[in-house]
């Protein structure tokens, strides 16, 4: 076996089901877990019936690359949401399944390990970003996200020779656990750096269609990018889900759009690893890109939830303002983020991730992600808010 698999380091829900072993929560009361983003919402309705219209197409092989139609769905939507020139359907967009997926082979695919092959990523952050560079043979090398940079990577604390070493750059905004948003000039300095030190620049933009502020969307790199004149999108790619914008994290479908030297030698690898999308797949997908009616409804019952549970919680936590995400990123009283969620669900019977779960030590021993815990906001309303209550009635008693 890959001897790389021992490197990898327990995932945060093995570990959250180790903190609640032989613990029994009060009979009588519900379960409700806030720990996992997967969508609770209705699932698009139109995907779903392209997806059974063309169920006959399961008996083909699919390529790689994908539908064109799909392809130009996927570019039209990109080049209008970003306002992008030009993102060509052909050399610099290619469907994929789910950024998870994605985001593993890429560096799969991209690290060369025949030279110093660091991989810098948020802290805390999205486990896979780790994964996937110890199975690749790369080593992570964690950026802070605190409350003294926003909740955003503090990069500005990255020697030079750290820099040199770096072979891809991930970042995620709006950022999972924190919600927290990357201005346009912050992805614009990013690319000075990736110039400066040519690394590629990995944007997990997953979330990027869930935020509080119908007036205020959030920037993508390729954004950044046009805004520069840049249009070739170099060092630069993207990844892009079905799953929070249109409630659909079973159809496995996204895209990955951006440098198309990037592009070509992923699709190249992509053709090796056989991960081509299945044919009702994509029809499925095109039917969910060429449409915002449901993302707009989806964004607004986010909003609902969000203002009911915020209403509850803010006497009694101490939380950032929600942005973007499905998330709510609070300190827990106490500072002890994994007592606090086993006690919480001993005495509630509701589960929350514990934040240093998602992070590791710095360099200064110190993780991000203590002290702190992740609300995954993903319920109807109702169910959220009472979650809501039972932990605000948890820490009152508590105090």
């Amino acid at each position: 076996m890959n001897p790389d698999l021992d490197a990898l380091k327990p995932y945060p829900f093995e570990r959250l089901a180790a903190l609640k072993a032989g613990v029994t929560p009060p009979e009588g009361l519900a379960p409700i877990p806030l720990t996992i983003g997967e969508p609770r919402h209705a699932p698009y309705a139109e995907a779903l019936k392209a997806l059974g219209a063309h169920l006959a197409e399961m008996g083909r092989y699919p390529a790689t690359a994908g539908l064109p139609a799909l392809r130009q769905a996927i570019a039209d939507w990109t080049s209008w949401r970003f306002g992008l020139e030009g993102l060509d359907p052909e050399s610099q967009v290619l469907p994929v399944n789910g950024t998870r997926e994605a985001i593993f082979a890429f560096v799969q695919a991209a690290l060369d390990r025949n030279r110093p092959a660091k991989v810098a990523i948020p802290n805390p952050f999205y486990q896979i970003y780790e994964g996937a560079t110890l199975l690749a043979g790369g080593t992570p090398h964690y950026l802070a996200c605190h409350a003294d940079t926003g909740f955003l990577p503090d990069v500005g604390s990255v020697p030079a020779e750290v820099w040199r070493d770096v072979q891809i750059l991930f970042v995620c905004s709006p950022g999972n656990p924190s919600g927290a948003v990357m201005p346009l000039t912050d992805f614009q300095a990013l690319l000075a750096l990736a110039d400066e030190h040519d690394f590629v620049i990995a944007s997990d933009e997953c979330y990027s269609e869930l935020y509080l502020d119908e007036d205020a969307p959030p920037a993508g790199l390729l954004e950044a990018c046009a805004a520069l004149g840049r249009h070739d999108y170099r060092r630069c790619l993207v990844f892009h889900s079905l799953s929070k914008r249109s409630n659909l994290p079973g159809l496995r479908s996204g895209f990955v759009a951006g440098d198309a030297e990037l592009i070509g030698s992923f699709k190249r690898y992509r053709t090796y690893h056989g991960c081509a999308m299945s044919l009702p797949l994509q029809h499925a997908s095109i039917a969910a890109w060429t449409d915002e009616a449901h993302v707009r409804d989806n964004r607004d019952a986010y909003r609902a939830t969000f203002a009911a549970v915020t209403e509850v919680l803010a006497p009694v936590l101490d939380f950032p303002d929600p942005e973007a995400s499905f998330y709510l990123w609070p300190a827990v009283p106490g500072g002890d983020d994994a007592a606090f969620a086993r006690r919480l669900f001993a005495e509630t019977h509701v589960s929350v991730l514990p934040g240093s779960f998602m992070g590791r030590p710095g360099t200064n021993g110190v993780n991000p992600g203590a002290g702190r815990v992740r609300l995954a906001l993903v319920a109807e309303t109702a169910i959220a808010q009472e979650a809501a209550e039972r932990i605000r009635r948890f820490i009152e008693r508590s105090a």
